[in-house]
């Protein structure tokens, strides 16, 4: 990726880009993101990357020899440390109600180590205060315990708040949720972002300035229209 779309990106929110996938689309629509209400780790942080994809369950013990189940996790954190980079730890929590968090403390410094810039599940997180920063989490929720929490699946894809990630794909999330970049928007949508901040001008200024009313109202929202996908 180009290196200053990566830096636009990571300055601006998850609903911009959303708006931005649909400018550069040309129409609305777009429904590659996520559905519910996550906990952000860190909520003033965007995190971009391309996909780095795994499974977890945590109410019951695995059922697998030891040994098996050490070297699965091991064979995880190749697959994290492995691809492209910037990369996003995307991680299904297979539970029907997750019970242990996969992410606390040790797997972000260890994650963050490998250079990782952030990671998505609909699993919980723990360590709120202890985690590094740098290494922001979204996730479906909090909780204090591990419970049996272990791989079960590396680099299958996951789907995580309704939405489906596969390994290589380009997440942007931050505290309102996550997309799936279009691989065909990405040569547009520096411009799309450009457009839809000037758009987004043509009513927020009128709104904000000092006598601003009705009739005001109008002929601001006209031009907004006229200039919105």
């Amino acid at each position: 990726m180009d290196t200053s779309l990566l830096d636009l990106l990571r300055s601006v929110d998850t609903p911009t880009v959303c708006n931005a996938i649909e400018v550069a689309q040309g129409r609305r629509g777009f429904d590659a993101f996520t559905r519910g209400t996550p906990v952000a780790s860190e909520p003033g942080a965007a995190m971009v990357g391309y996909a780095r994809t795994a499974r977890i369950r945590g109410t019951t013990a695995p059922t697998e020899p030891k040994d098996e189940i050490r070297a699965r996790r091991m064979a995880y954190f190749e697959h994290m440390a492995a691809g492209p980079r910037p990369a996003v730890a995307v991680i299904e929590d297979e539970d029907d109600a997750p019970l242990g968090a996969w992410w606390g403390e040790v797997h972000v410094a260890v994650h963050l180590g490998l250079g990782m810039a952030g990671a998505l599940t609909n699993g919980l997180v723990r360590d709120l205060g202890d985690l590094d920063p740098g290494f922001p989490v979204l996730a479906g929720g909090v909780g204090p315990s591990h419970g049996f929490v272990h791989v079960t699946g590396i680099g299958t894809g996951a789907t995580v708040m309704g939405l489906r990630v596969e390994d290589g794909d380009l997440v942007h999330a931050d505290r309102h949720g996550a997309v799936v970049v279009p691989p065909g928007v990405l040569p547009d949508l520096g411009e799309a972002i450009a457009t839809l901040h000037r758009s987004e001008a043509l009513i927020l200024g009128p709104a904000r300035e000092a006598g601003f009313d009705i009739e005001r109202l109008r002929t601001a929202w006209a031009a907004f229209e006229a200039a919105r996908t």
